[in-house]
């Protein structure tokens, strides 16, 4: 090299390219692991949720109208879980009370395989259930907590991506054991789902940090009343994603009775029409959360999947009376319609109920946010029994004017 030549600049090391499978991981350490956590206890959720009705009706001998009964009052109870539940994770913090939510989980899901009597079947429903809701809402407050404020949706919509992944294993270890149809692999399916509980309440210890609480947020949580239930903008809003929540029913509830009694459409379209919702939630739901950054961009968001819903209500609504060739691409086509906006719905409602949030109380504020999406999903079965189903496309036009109405009303209430 002569004095004239500029010296060679240092190699620089290429960072390791990661594998396809690492890519579709995040890169939040914190998000990695609740994801982990996530995948475990949905793959058990996927085989109570299956499994349950079936193993107290055909192995413990409970009638059909009984269990329905008692799922109806503990749903109830799970509505009333939901603020408490809140509240308390804004005093004690929400890691700690989500663990001990999930223990009580984890009991109750055991002592179904002791059950024997109506009355131990109805407080162990009950107990679940109030364990359950309360989980769900406490969940939220602790992704307020530790995920960063600017990945709090999109961090969500991932984990409930990996949610449609676990719960649809679970269902598929369901089906084996539906198909064996002995008591002894109905029981190891429930312990399974119990000790899922107690796997993620540890990995909860272990894995996720935990956020001290300031003598500020603690003097606020035990004396001050509940700001959530004080705040009618923030009340407006539940009660708005409440109604947009009849979806979940519409898609579990209604599709399954439509096909099969109104329409000449195949009913294995039933099982169809719910592998395709959940595999474009998968696919789609993290790119839904792309613009939801302010509250009026997440209010127009929500309203785009409102409108899809409503637009969804419309096509299933046609297909009574057609050949069969032609409900089966309208059901198609309504379920399809459905999943884009469940994914633009929630995801607009997740940014809200974090952005319209007061700081240091996300506890109460998705407290009252997922009781608002209890008791929407408690009620919606007779609304689709009574009233959509039982007057056919006019059913199905009422509850899209309803789908309408509530996304609208979403973007008029963020602009005031």
């Amino acid at each position: 090299m002569t004095a004239t030549e500029p010296a060679a600049a240092p190699a620089v090391p290429l960072p390791p390219a990661r594998s396809r499978f690492a890519r579709l991981l995040p890169e939040d350490p914190v998000l990695r692991r609740l994801s982990a956590i996530t995948l475990v206890n949905t793959v058990g959720n996927g085989l109570g949720m299956t499994l349950g009705v079936v193993y107290f009706t055909r192995i413990v001998g409970f009638g059909v109208g009984t269990v329905g009964l008692v799922l109806t009052l503990a749903g109830a109870c799970g509505v009333a879980a939901g603020v408490p539940a809140g509240r308390l994770s804004d005093r004690y913090g929400p890691k700690r009370v989500l663990v001990a939510l999930l223990a009580a989980q984890a009991l109750c899901a055991a002592g179904y395989v002791l059950v024997h009597g109506l009355a131990v079947f109805a407080v162990l429903a009950c107990l679940a259930a109030v364990a359950d809701r309360g989980g769900s809402a406490v969940r939220g407050a602790l992704f307020a907590e530790v995920l960063p404020a600017d990945g709090r949706v999109a961090g969500r919509a991932y984990l409930r991506s990996v949610t449609n992944v676990g719960i649809s294993v679970g269902t598929l270890g369901a089906a084996a054991v539906l198909q064996l149809d002995t008591r002894g692999a109905y029981l190891t399916a429930l312990l399974v789902d119990a000790a899922s509980y107690g796997a993620i309440a540890v990995l909860y210890v272990l894995l996720v940090p935990a956020t001290p609480r300031t003598a500020e947020q603690l003097r606020r949580a035990a004396d001050g009343p509940n700001p959530a239930l004080r705040d009618r903008a923030f009340l407006l809003l539940t009660g708005l994603n409440g109604l947009v929540t009849l979806q979940f029913v519409m898609i579990e509830v209604g599709l399954p009775l439509w096909v099969v009694r109104d329409t000449d459409a195949p009913r294995w379209m039933v099982a169809g029409g719910m592998l395709v919702n959940t595999a474009l939630v998968i696919v789609l739901q993290v790119r839904a959360t792309r613009g939801t950054e302010r509250p009026r961009a997440a209010a127009l968001v929500f309203r785009r999947g409102a409108l899809l819903v409503a637009a969804s209500c419309l096509v299933l609504g046609l297909a009574a009376g057609l050949p069969g060739w032609a409900a089966a691409l309208l059901v198609a086509a309504g379920v399809g319609c459905q999943a884009l906006g469940e994914v633009y719905s929630q995801a607009g409602a997740w940014a809200l109920s974090y952005d319209l949030a007061r700081d240091g109380a996300h506890g109460a504020y998705q407290g009252v946010f997922n009781t608002g999406m209890s008791g929407a999903l408690m009620l919606g079965p007779v609304l689709m029994t009574s009233v959509v189903i039982t007057h056919g496309l006019l059913g199905w036009a009422l509850l899209a004017v309803l789908f309408a109405a509530a996304g609208w009303g979403m973007t008029a209430l963020v602009r005031r």
